[in-house]
């Protein structure tokens, strides 16, 4: 069996004694290990984004990622976050969490136990051996992760998962495992702290990493992202007016009339 190093006693005790200060800092300190466990996985994360963006940009691929409660809410917050800020569609990054839509906002009961439910869901989106699927599981034991992966590595997919045990049956069922061991938490067993923020700089390093290889970042500005409110107006002005040396009257004329960044830049800049 594996070493649920998650599931391990805080190195902290008495919580309810400490000052505020105290618990502040002391969540604090554990939280600055997080970096540090990533910086031991980057070859692992190096090869999974390769994998990806060879998926994508050859062969029409997409990415999933699957998991349930904490783990699947950040998988789906991570997808949905690429379409307005890289410009790709949105079945480009699909993030599918056990129990549904309904289970980003309320724990459903039991759904991450089914071992099946995963490639179901998959299913759904025609999904094939061009796609990669990413598990994702603090524990690295949950069913609905470790069913999903092994049914998509069955069929031929490319697959890989971000996990926060060592050696975990998560890791064991697929071609490129991502463990995060960031140690005991600091309530003990609540993943959702040191584990989900690894997971969370995880998933950011990976959709940025794909998304910067496969064209949608030029220089270090997102010229693809969608111009869907005040803000990203805004700094889409600043990035033409800073790009092109313009002032930001003919900056805001040029992106009215273009509607992207992108395609100003590439029309106006030397």
């Amino acid at each position: 069996m594996s070493k649920k190093v998650t599931e391990q006693s805080s190195l902290y005790t008495d919580l309810e004694k400490m000052s505020t200060q105290e618990l502040l800092s002391n969540m604090n300190n554990e939280d600055k290990k997080v970096p540090e466990a990533i910086s031991k996985v980057i070859p692992n994360i190096e090869e999974l984004v390769d994998v990806i963006v060879s998926k994508i940009k050859f062969h029409n691929g997409r990415l999933f990622y699957i998991g349930a409660g904490t783990s699947g809410r950040l998988g789906v917050l991570d997808a949905s976050e690429c379409p307005p800020t890289f410009g790709v569609t949105d079945d480009v990054v699909i993030g599918v969490i056990a129990g549904g839509d309904v289970a980003l906002r309320k724990a459903v009961e039991n759904a991450e136990d089914d071992t099946l439910q995963a490639w179901e869901d998959l299913k759904k989106f025609d999904i094939n051996s061009n796609d990669v699927v990413i598990g994702i599981a603090a524990s690295g034991t949950t069913p609905y992760a470790i069913g999903g992966v092994k049914k998509a590595r069955e069929m031929g997919l490319a697959t890989g998962c971000i996990t926060n045990n060592p050696d975990s049956p998560l890791a064991q069922a697929v071609e490129h495992p991502i463990e995060v061991v960031v140690g005991p938490e600091f309530v003990t067993g609540s993943t959702r702290m040191k584990s989900g923020t690894a997971q969370k700089l995880v998933l950011n390093m990976i959709s940025t990493a794909v998304m910067i290889k496969l064209g949608r970042v030029k220089g270090n500005k997102m010229v693809d992202m969608q111009l869907s409110n005040i803000k990203l107006v805004e700094r889409g002005v600043k990035m033409i007016m800073d790009e092109l040396n313009v002032d930001q009257k003919l900056a805001s004329k040029l992106l009215e009339e273009h509607k992207s960044v992108r395609t100003v830049l590439l029309k106006y800049k030397d």
